[in-house]
C-alpha cells in the first residue's frame, strides 16, 4: 500500500463509520416509540424523520460547498482564507436556519401537504415537527463544520460528533420517555438535544485542535468572497434539487404499484444505502486530497490521487456486486420476513445486482469534482440524468412496469458518471 492509499483511507474509513452512524439517528427514535403502544408513534416519527431529511437534504451544500473551497485554500496555504470560509458557511447556515423557524408554519403544511400523512398520524407528526425545527441551527450548523473538517483533511472530528450525537440521543430520549414518562414529545426533544451536542462537540474540537486560527484579523474581507461562495453552492443547491426530484418521484411511482411493490423496492434502495456508505468514504478523501492538490497546483499528486481512488471504487465496487449477486436473497431475508415481498424481490434482484456497476463513478467524481469546485459539471450531469431518468421510464413503465422504474434508475446512475466522465475530459 503506497503512501497515497494511506492518504485516502486514513479520511475514508472515519467517512464511513460517520455514514454508518447516520441512520442510527433515526433507528433508535423508531425503536423507542415502537415500545410506546401504538402504531401511530411510529407513523408520527416515520414521517417527521422524512420531512427534515427531505429539508435538509436540500441544503446540504453547506457541507460539499465548505469542503472543496477549504481543501483548496488550504492547498494554497492561505489560512487566513481556510477561516474566512468557515465564518462565511457558518453565518450562511444560521441564517438559513432563522428562515426555517420562522417560516416553520407554512413549511409544515407544505411538506404535510407532499408526503400525505394519514389523519391518526398527522396531529402526532405535528408534534414532532414544531419540536425538532429548532434544532435546525444546530443541524446547518455541524453541516458547515463538517465540510470545513474534511476540508482540512481531518474526518475523525465528523466522525467522532456522529457517534457523541448517537450517544447524547440514546441517552436523552430514553430518559425523556421511560424517566420522565414523555411520549412522542420526549423522543422528538431527546433528537434536538442530540442535535445540538452535536454542535457543541464540532465547536469544542474546533477550539481544541484549530483555535490558533481563531485570529480577528483573518476576518478582513469575509463578505469579499460570498459571490463565488454562493456560485458553488448555488450550483449544488440545483442539483441537489435533481435528485431530490427523481428519488421522490421514484418512490411515488413504486407506491402507485402497490404495497409489495412499495415494500420490494424500499427493501432494493437499501441495498443501494449500504453500497453508498463506503462509497462516500472515497468521495470524501476525493474532496479532500484533490482538492488540497489542485489549490497546490499539483498536477502530479491530483493525477495520482486520482487513480488510486478509482481503483479503489473498482475494488469495492467488484465486492459489493459479488455480495449481492451471492447474497442477495440472503440479504432480503434479513431485512423483511414477509413471504409476498420475498417472493417478489426474487425477479427484481437482477437490478440490484447493477446498482454499484452503475452508480459508482458518480460517487467517486462527485466527490473530486466537490474538491475541485467544478459544481457547474455536477449540475449539468444530474439535470442531464434525471431528464433521461422521466424520458426512459415514460417510454418503458407501460411494457415493463416497476422493471421500467428500475431501467430508469439504474440508467440515471450510470448516466451521471457518464457526463462527468465527458466533462472532467473537456475541461480538464
Amino acid at each position: 500500500m503506497n503512501i497515497r492509499d494511506r492518504q485516502i483511507l486514513k479520511i475514508a474509513l472515519p467517512s464511513i463509520v460517520s455514514n454508518i452512524t447516520v441512520p442510527l439517528l433515526g433507528m433508535i427514535d423508531v425503536a423507542i416509540v415502537g415500545h410506546m403502544g401504538s402504531s401511530v408513534y411510529i407513523g408520527a416519527v416515520a414521517v417527521g424523520s422524512m420531512i427534515f431529511s427531505l429539508v435538509y437534504w436540500l441544503f446540504g451544500f453547506l457541507r460539499m460547498g465548505s469542503s472543496g473551497l477549504t481543501s483548496q485554500a488550504l492547498g494554497r496555504r492561505d489560512l487566513p482564507e481556510v477561516l474566512r470560509l468557515l465564518a462565511r458557511s457558518l453565518m450562511i447556515a444560521f441564517a438559513i436556519a432563522l428562515l426555517l423557524m420562522v417560516l416553520q408554519v407554512p413549511l409544515k403544511w407544505l411538506m404535510f401537504w407532499l408526503i400525505g400523512p394519514t389523519a391518526d398520524v398527522a396531529p402526532y407528526a405535528t408534534v414532532y415537527f414544531y419540536i425538532v425545527i429548532w434544532g435546525a441551527p444546530a443541524v446547518l450548523g455541524v453541516y458547515s463544520l463538517s465540510g470545513w473538517y474534511i476540508g482540512m483533511q481531518n474526518t475523525r472530528i465528523p466522525m467522532l460528533i456522529s457517534i457523541g450525537q448517537n450517544v447524547v440521543n440514546i441517552l436523552a430520549s430514553l430518559t425523556l420517555v421511560y424517566g420522565l414518562g414523555m411520549k412522542i414529545e420526549g423522543v422528538a426533544l431527546g433528537t434536538v438535544i442530540a442535535q445540538y451536542a452535536g454542535l457543541l462537540v464540532a465547536l469544542g474540537l474546533l477550539w481544541r485542535y484549530y483555535r490558533r486560527l481563531l485570529r480577528k484579523e483573518w476576518l478582513a474581507g469575509l463578505t469579499k468572497g460570498l459571490g463565488a461562495f454562493f456560485r458553488v453552492n448555488g450550483d449544488i443547491f440545483l442539483r441537489t434539487l435533481c435528485l431530490v426530484a427523481v428519488n421522490l418521484f421514484f418512490t411515488s411511482a413504486g407506491a402507485r404499484q402497490g404495497a409489495v411493490i412499495l415494500s420490494v423496492n424500499t427493501v432494493m434502495m437499501q441495498l443501494y444505502l449500504f453500497f453508498s456508505y463506503f462509497m462516500d468514504g472515497f468521495a470524501y478523501a476525493g474532496e479532500a486530497l484533490c482538492g488540497r492538490a489542485y489549490g497546490a497546483r499539483n498536477a502530479t499528486a491530483f493525477r495520482e490521487t486520482l487513480r488510486r481512488l478509482f481503483l479503489w471504487m473498482v475494488l469495492v465496487t467488484g465486492a459489493y456486486t459479488l455480495l449481492y449477486v451471492l447474497g442477495g436473497h440472503w440479504i432480503f431475508s434479513l431485512l423483511t420476513d414477509e413471504p409476498e415481498v420475498l417472493s417478489a424481490s426474487g425477479e427484481y434482484l437482477f437490478w440490484a445486482c447493477l446498482i454499484p456497476v452503475a452508480g459508482a463513478v458518480a460517487f467517486i467524481w462527485d466527490g473530486v469534482f466537490v474538491g475541485i469546485t467544478a459544481t457547474r459539471g455536477m449540475l449539468v450531469s444530474s439535470a442531464v440524468a434525471a431528464i433521461l431518468f422521466f424520458a426512459v421510464y415514460q417510454a418503458s413503465v407501460g411494457q415493463l412496469g416497476n422493471h421500467g422504474l428500475w431501467l430508469a434508475q439504474v440508467v440515471y446512475l450510470a448516466m451521471r458518471g457518464l457526463v462527468q466522465t465527458l466533462w472532467y475530459r473537456k475541461n480538464y
